[in-house]
């Protein structure tokens, strides 16, 4: 079997009998699990409300497809609204623990959602972050930034093209503290989960997506101003109307 870096750490993370599941474990106080900007104006987004024409989840597994042709029309906010909570919303309260429509490893959420505006109706084309705790928008920058994305997503035109691009980031120390090395497999999961509740939700919309693993990550992490270390890009996807 190769000796690069992919099997090194399968190898370093895996749990073995008789080894502490919690070596190298960092006993700090744990991390905010929701990342919020000082500073900035919350757009609080429309109630998530499902469309009265959804399709039933059957219906979305046989036909969710990558799409990766989309028309120049805009989504609206309604839809970007039940978009964002239904791939990592606030589902539920309970004992005074918040819960998402996604599962994540100890509940550690490390995953922060960003979008890169292209078309919303309502919303003004930029850069934004998503507050899954208060279900809002922070606006990070303004102005037209398909071009970057793409150019960042190795010139993949469908980021210029579709309505609006998910970029989902990790901060990593949200399950480091509890994992170890071991999270990172953790941490990628988590985004496959949220991910594909959003594939299955725009087929149901009757709108399309495509997730996006190719990209350089330092570009994109300079768009989202993140430094790459403590929190960089693991995963994006795009949505809009096929064509």
């Amino acid at each position: 079997m190769s000796e690069g870096i992919g099997n090194r750490f399968q190898q370093e993370t895996k749990y073995v009998i008789g080894r502490s599941f919690d070596a190298g474990l960092r006993r700090i106080a744990r991390p905010d699990t929701q990342k919020k900007h000082l500073n900035l104006q919350l757009l609080k987004l429309p109630e998530p409300v499902a469309p009265a024409d959804m399709t039933s989840l059957d219906q979305a597994l046989r036909t969710r497809r990558s799409v990766r042709d989309y028309a120049a029309s805009p989504i609206t906010l309604n839809q970007l609204s039940y978009l964002l909570w239904a791939s990592d919303g606030i589902s539920c309260k309970h004992f005074g623990q918040q819960f998402r429509t996604a599962p994540s490893a100890g509940a550690t959420y490390p995953i922060e959602t960003y979008l890169v505006v292209n078309k919303v109706d309502g919303l003004n084309e930029g850069i934004y972050h998503y507050l899954a705790t208060s279900h809002s928008l922070e606006e990070l920058s303004s102005g037209s930034f398909g071009k970057a994305i793409a150019k960042a997503a190795l010139d993949q035109e469908m980021c210029a093209e579709a309505a609006v691009v998910f970029v989902w980031t990790a901060v990593f120390e949200r399950s480091l503290r509890r994992y170890g090395q071991r999270c990172y497999r953790y941490i990628y999961l988590d985004a496959g989960h949220i991910a594909e509740n959003l594939a299955l939700t725009a087929v149901a919309m009757s709108l399309g997506s495509c997730q996006i693993g190719a990209f350089y990550d330092d570009e994109v992490n300079k768009l989202l101003d993140v430094d790459g270390v403590e929190e960089s890009v693991v995963y994006m996807s795009v949505v809009g109307h096929p064509m």
